[in-house]
């Protein structure tokens, strides 16, 4: 009896891993250096060859499954037919991840209007660049994302240059939400231990909170209904970082509240996505491209330059009016 009690809790254990492998990964978790965390946990779990090959199999089908969901081609500075162009919501070097550039839906899901989703993180100016294939007039590839690290587990948020950034509005608008101090910003996810910890307990719990309120997933956040009718979401802000009030005029160029790494994060960075609707529960994705910048590549650096507000001795960038569909810039670095 005892023997049999042993091999049902092992082979509860194998299904739960399962389960939680397919789950995060169907949920939009990236299958890149989180994905491999989640394959090697599943396999010790298993602790079978045909295991590890059925899981490969797996992830492989999600990719495809992915894939299937672009139906145009970006264009060269990756931004999609009909997208929308607007300033950008950051100032600096910036580093794009999940992009439409690359894929669509961006994050493997449409739920939450997430199909032309982007995330950013800070990097350094200093960051080393390799220019071997790139025009010396656009974004650039970056270096290689450096290698997982075991610790510490949970890096502290002051670690990254993304977290206290200033969000910027991308064109003018109304300021329609403002979720700014419901969640805490917790520590860096972005290790070994953090990441299994993400994918496996956390992706799960946030996943089930989410059908009750949104702010399980995107932490504080603000939706801002832009002057052409669509709606920008910026995602995992700074907990107290709000500048603006809901019904707020804003101005392209004008801060709206700080980056931070609330809700379901890996490391500060800025979610930013277009909507046409106020409710992401219940929109659908927009396509989007950055004046100046395009919409960057998985791992591209670029320079962001927004729009300046006459508080800052200058003006809004010339051309048609933000917010309006229009043909994208060249990028520019």
């Amino acid at each position: 009896m005892r023997w049999a009690t042993v091999v049902g809790v092992v082979r509860g254990a194998q299904v739960v891993a399962t389960l939680a492998l397919v789950g995060t990964a169907l949920s939009g978790v990236e299958t890149g250096g989180a994905g491999r965390v989640a394959l090697w946990v599943c396999v010790a779990v298993w602790g079978t060859g045909m295991a590890e090959i059925a899981v490969r199999l797996a992830l492989g089908a999600v990719r495809a499954l992915r894939r299937r969901g672009a139906k145009d081609a970006p264009g060269a500075d990756g931004a999609l037919p009909g997208a929308v162009a607007l300033h950008s919501p950051v100032a600096g070097r910036w580093r794009a991840f999940n992009s439409p550039a690359d894929k669509v839906p961006s994050h493997g899901t449409h739920f939450l209007a997430q199909t032309y989703a982007i995330d950013i993180i800070r990097t350094p100016e200093d960051t080393p660049e390799d220019t071997s294939e790139d025009s010396p007039d656009g974004p650039r590839k970056g270096a290689s994302a450096p290698a997982l690290r075991w610790w510490p587990p949970f890096p502290a948020n002051r670690d990254f240059p993304a977290f206290g950034a200033p969000v910027l509005a991308p064109a003018a608008g109304r300021v329609v939400t403002v979720a700014g101090s419901a969640h805490r910003d917790h520590r860096a996810r972005n290790t070994v231990l953090g990441l299994a910890y993400l994918m496996v307990v956390e992706q799960m719990v946030r996943s089930v909170a989410a059908g009750a309120r949104i702010g399980a997933i995107v932490g504080n956040h603000v939706v801002l209904e832009l002057e052409d009718g669509s709606y920008a979401l910026f995602a995992h802000l700074r907990r107290g970082s709000a500048t603006v009030r809901e019904g707020d005029a804003v101005r392209a160029g004008q801060q709206l509240a700080e980056c931070g790494n609330s809700g379901n994060s890996s490391e500060p960075h800025l979610h930013f996505q277009l909507m046409d609707g106020p409710d992401p529960r219940r929109a659908a994705g927009v396509p989007f491209t950055w004046r100046g910048a395009g919409v960057p590549g998985n791992g591209t650096d670029f320079t962001a330059t927004p729009a300046r507000t006459p508080e800052a001795g200058g003006h809004e960038a010339g051309g048609r009016e933000p917010g309006r569909p229009e043909a994208a810039d060249p990028a520019v670095n």
